[in-house]
């Protein structure tokens, strides 16, 4: 298994944890994009947009170049490469039955209810009962 430096995944795990950067290389995921074009959905200046496209790319998860006068990013799809391969040494996880998971809940609020607070008692109306 190939694994990046510590500092790569640092990098490329600290540039994912911000919702602008994630919506960023969704945004990259169609197509090459001019920072302006970039920056357009968003409610911050172009400067911060610059600092996030920087963050993106000193983690080396797009790359920026000039075309003409106008600079256009470009997502390296490789990149998330190392950490994903970190996360899969972790193993797969189980996906979650919601069936069993409410039977569980189901279950705990009888035991935390118990007897006296589980409700009216049902009694049987029927003439034997007596």
């Amino acid at each position: 298994m190939t694994t990046a430096a510590p500092s790569a995944l640092d990098a490329i795990f600290s540039a994912l944890s911000d919702p602008t950067r994630r919506a960023i290389l969704t945004m990259l995921l169609e197509d090459d994009m001019a920072v302006t074009d970039v920056a357009e959905p968003f409610q911050m200046s172009l400067a911060a947009i610059s600092k996030h496209l920087g963050v993106l790319a000193d983690a080396g998860l797009i790359t920026q170049e000039k075309r003409g006068r106008v600079k256009w990013c470009k997502l390296d799809p490789y990149a998330m490469g190392a950490a994903v391969t970190w996360i899969q040494s972790f193993g797969q996880l189980d996906p979650l039955d919601l069936d069993a998971f409410e039977r569980f809940l189901e279950a705990e609020l009888r035991e935390t209810e118990g007897p006296a607070e589980a409700g009216p008692e049902v009694t049987d109306p029927s003439p034997d009962a007596a």
